[in-house]
């Protein structure tokens, strides 16, 4: 009878611990799923935020930094930030705005 307990201990266990694995490999392909749908949403948005800008490289790079961060851009090519409340608040360094 000790045997028998014994045996559904560790099959219990074991089915906790595959679970609890099976669980963090579902979570890794979702995390890795966000990232392509970020770049698919925020690219074309910063580019239109960014087709006039001055310096186009240095705009794409911190609109997309702002937009994977606040999923939002805000409409137009300048101002409109109210928009998006996340990206018009997120300051550099310096205490200036970090978004374009």
């Amino acid at each position: 009878m000790a045997m028998i307990i014994t045996s559904c201990r560790f099959l219990v266990i074991s089915l906790i611990i595959a679970s609890s694995l099976l669980i963090d490999q579902t979570a890794i392909l979702v995390l890795a799923d966000v990232d392509v749908d970020d770049h698919a949403f925020c690219d074309p948005k910063c580019d239109a935020r960014c087709s006039k800008a001055g310096r186009k490289d240095r705009c794409l790079e911190y609109c997309g930094i702002c937009c994977r961060d606040c999923h939002c851009v805000p409409s137009g090519t300048y101002g409109n930030k109210d928009e998006c409340p996340c990206y018009r608040d997120k300051k550099n360094s310096k205490g200036q705005p970090k978004c374009p």
